[in-house]
């Protein structure tokens, strides 16, 4: 079922380009711990290149090929992408696979949403057309004004490896929609997907330099990419210490950004649940993605009256998934992605233990898989607040777990976080629903679920899980300028100054 890793280049200005000082860097599949390809590593050398590339899309033809074309222009391109990405999408759902560590149910799963991420936004960039030159009621009938929006630019979109592709569409789609010219930068442990993104550009003929791909390690490529005086807006989606760095690159050029960080989420489940039903979100909330995934609701916070009966039920749950070879049928449960992330994994694992928490379940490597970086579903119970588990990202398969007696203990624990991306409520009695949902601090709130995700809903977090939102109409609102044009009407004259010819 294995297939060949593409032997690509950089993509920049519509062509595969070797990088300025031919380096490259090795794929490791985290299932097998093979390496199974290379990458091309760009440099600062290389952004400097796409940048001048990028900026000449947006110029040419004095803006008419893109930046300023109709919206409809621009959709008919994100459709062709789309209907691509569809065409290849066995293929690309399994380099995803491969490259990422994601089960293959779960990759194919996340390519549909690609395609239809790029579908939306051809919705939305024709609907902008719509929406230029919107009238502004004004107080005095002398005057009339309207916004025109614009594109903001050329931008730098600095993804990471949990939903290689899919985190890509989230930025791309809307700054091409928008008529931006964007340079991607993925993350150096999962790329492929995103250069195979590059090469369905290539097909679809979209103009050169509207979108480049540079892959390559952060420092060397990230960061100059963020701290680049000609590229006008930087999205990153990653953690959070990086986040803190591309701010304070962006803010010597008092350059806009976009940060969706790292989280802490919470999950309550209150005594009224279905258990088996609380159970499953529980694990789906915390498991999916192999537990790499941002909004991950980790924290367990569960009511003290149901809490050993719920934990035999999630324990019972956690022994049906099945974690193997992303590529065999039925995974649902693959390795993580790196070995430097599988050693943070155990190390924050071990350092529960030291503090004196207790491993329900899971912990340690699956007895069956003897290469690969995979851990265990994990359960932690008997967690302190003051504890590591309980106040660090994991970024893996280790949910830790809290009990509360009462409505306002489970909203005080919800909050106990440094973090506001994620988080789910639990409960039949919808009006206590509510009102979590208006007291959690964050920027999403799963009620009786966690973790869906559509590309017509805001995406973002609060706190130090960073600011902005993505999908959606807001996330068009990230790659626009909004122009005021005012117009003085009145055949008479403005009457502030005594006119020189009566004086």
């Amino acid at each position: 079922m294995s297939i060949p890793i593409p032997r690509r280049q950089l993509f920049i200005d519509g062509e595969w380009r070797e990088p300025v000082n031919r380096k490259r860097l090795s794929v490791t599949n985290p299932a097998t711990e093979e390496i199974i390809g290379d990458i091309p590593a760009a440099t600062s050398e290389d952004v400097n290149i796409a940048v001048e590339a990028a900026r000449r899309a947006l110029s040419r033809n004095g803006g008419k090929d893109w930046a300023s074309a109709t919206g409809a222009h621009r959709a008919k391109y994100l459709r062709a992408i789309a209907a691509k990405v569809t065409e290849r999408k066995s293929e690309l759902a399994k380099l995803e696979s491969l490259d990422s560590g994601k089960p293959l149910d779960e990759a194919a799963w996340d390519i549909d949403d690609v395609a239809g991420c790029f579908e939306y936004y051809a919705d939305i960039a024709e609907a902008l057309d719509k929406k230029q030159k919107s009238p502004v009621a004004l107080p005095m009938n002398t005057f009339k004004c309207h916004v025109i929006r614009e594109p903001i630019g050329v931008v730098g979109l600095i993804t990471p490896w949990n939903y290689p592709m899919l985190m890509a569409t989230w930025k791309v789609a809307p700054a091409l929609a928008a008529g931006c010219a964007a340079i991607l930068k993925p993350s150096e442990l999962a790329s492929i997907t995103c250069l195979e993104l590059a090469d369905v550009c290539r097909e679809v003929g979209l103009p050169p330099g509207v979108l480049n791909v540079l892959t390559g390690l952060g420092p060397e490529a990230g960061a100059p990419l963020a701290s680049h005086p000609h590229v006008d807006k930087i999205a990153f989606t990653g953690s959070t210490a990086t986040g803190s760095k591309i701010m304070t690159a962006a803010a010597q050029l008092v350059k806009p950004v976009t940060l969706e960080l790292g989280g802490k989420s919470p999950i309550v489940v209150f005594e009224d649940v279905d258990l088996d039903k609380a159970a499953e979100w529980t694990a789906f909330g915390c498991f999916w993605t192999n537990g790499q995934i941002c909004s991950a609701t980790s924290r367990l916070i569960v009511h003290e009256s149901i809490a050993a009966a719920f934990l035999e039920k999630l324990v019972t749950w956690c022994e049906n998934i099945k974690v193997s070879n992303p590529l065999e049928e039925g995974c649902r449960l693959g390795p993580v992605v790196s070995a430097g992330q599988y050693e943070k994994v155990l190390k924050c694992i071990s350092i529960a233990k030291e503090e004196g928490a207790t491993i329900l379940y899971g912990g340690s490597r699956p007895q069956h898989l003897k290469k690969g970086y995979f851990v265990l579903p994990t359960i932690i119970t008997d967690v302190k607040t003051s504890m590591h588990i309980w106040r660090e990202e994991v970024f893996g398969p280790v949910l830790c777990v809290k009990t509360f007696a009462t409505e306002e203990e489970a909203i005080e624990l919800a909050n106990d976080t440094q973090y506001g991306l994620g988080s789910a409520v639990l409960s039949k009695d919808l009006e206590r629903c509510e009102r979590l949902t208006k007291a959690i601090q964050s920027g999403i709130v799963w009620v009786n679920c966690s973790q869906p995700c559509f590309s017509q809903a805001p995406w973002g977090g609060r706190k130090r899980s960073g600011f902005g939102r993505e999908l959606g109409e807001w996330g068009l609102d990230n790659y626009l300028n909004v122009k005021q044009v005012t117009q003085y009407i009145s055949d008479e004259p403005w009457g502030w100054y005594k006119s020189p010819s009566k004086l």
